[in-house]
């Protein structure tokens, strides 16, 4: 590949995670709405956001080809379902100070993915994967143990997005065509609820201020640009560099919730982080010897 495809690939990589890392700023300035109407209009704007994208690029006739497999709509389907629970999550997370644990599921994330790898496409962890999932697994037992809590806001996070990565990659659609299709299928309902509740609801763009209908609206572009980011990096750059870039957004994540938002970082949150940050520096550390080793 082209020297300057691969410099792209990193810059795309780099902004697709602090995209994701600084998104929790737009979430806030809409804390006055719910995060469920946030999310209906996430899905409805993301939507025609991608019609429009794809109007200018193209991709339709694999879009096309989508709509004519239904075992590919079916996971399509499931996928739809994982990601709007995952946005509607990470939306509440943010609004009602919570933060750090949208931080941490995104950090448990990764070691989620290796173990899920494992599980269902028959890959094997190698000695440091397994000690960088052991630790990760005892920082959650300690706080469950010794505090008396389990981190269940950012297990969710990490699972959604763990078994929605999962079912992605089986069902082999490209981005631009799978993002549409979900947003397709999630189009109905979530028409249906802006109906339906019109008259109550804190975002109803007919008596909106224009401000607040052109922050909804950029829901649409908060969710499209970092994906498709990601998606050219993806085709760019090693799988094992992109790892290298996945800490970027939970790592801005944290940042802002400690230092902006002044979110308590005691001690049960300490000791879990700690065991996650430990687990990632292993996991990390074998995947540049992996590819030391590779290359």
């Amino acid at each position: 590949m082209p020297n300057h495809e691969y410099r792209k690939g990193i810059l795309l990589a780099v902004s697709a995670y602090c995209m994701w890392g600084f998104a929790p700023l737009y979430f806030k300035l809409l804390h006055q709405v719910s995060a469920t109407e946030i999310l209906i209009h996430r899905v409805v704007w993301s939507f025609v956001f991608m019609v429009i994208i794809m109007l200018f690029i193209g991709g339709f006739s694999r879009l096309r080809l989508v709509f004519k497999q239904p075992k590919q709509l079916l996971v399509l389907t499931i996928t739809s379902i994982l990601i709007a629970g995952n946005w509607l999550l990470f939306i509440w997370a943010v609004n009602n100070d919570h933060m750090l644990d949208a931080s941490l599921g995104y950090f448990i994330n990764p070691l989620l993915n290796v173990l899920l790898g494992m599980l269902f496409l028959g890959e094997r962890l190698r000695k440091l994967q397994w000690v960088a999932v052991g630790l990760a697994s005892i920082g959650v037992l300690v706080q469950l143990i010794s505090f008396g809590s389990i981190p269940i806001v950012s297990l969710a996070l990490a699972s959604t997005f763990g078994f929605y990565a999962l079912l992605r990659k089986k069902v082999n659609v490209d981005a631009k065509s799978g993002l549409l299709v979900e947003t397709a299928i999630l189009l109905p309902v979530a028409l249906i609820y802006l109906i339906a509740t019109l008259d109550n609801a804190s975002a109803n763009m007919l008596t909106n201020t224009w401000q607040l209908n052109a922050m909804l609206m950029a829901a649409g572009i908060i969710t499209t640009i970092p994906l498709l980011c990601f998606a050219g990096a993806a085709t760019r750059i090693p799988l094992s560099m992109l790892g290298f870039f996945q800490y970027i957004g939970p790592s801005i994540m944290f940042i802002l919730a400690v230092s902006l938002f002044n979110e308590p970082f005691d001690a049960e949150k300490g000791v879990t982080f700690g065991f996650i940050w430990s687990a990632l520096l292993v996991f990390t550390l074998d995947m540049a010897y992996k590819r030391k080793t590779t290359s």
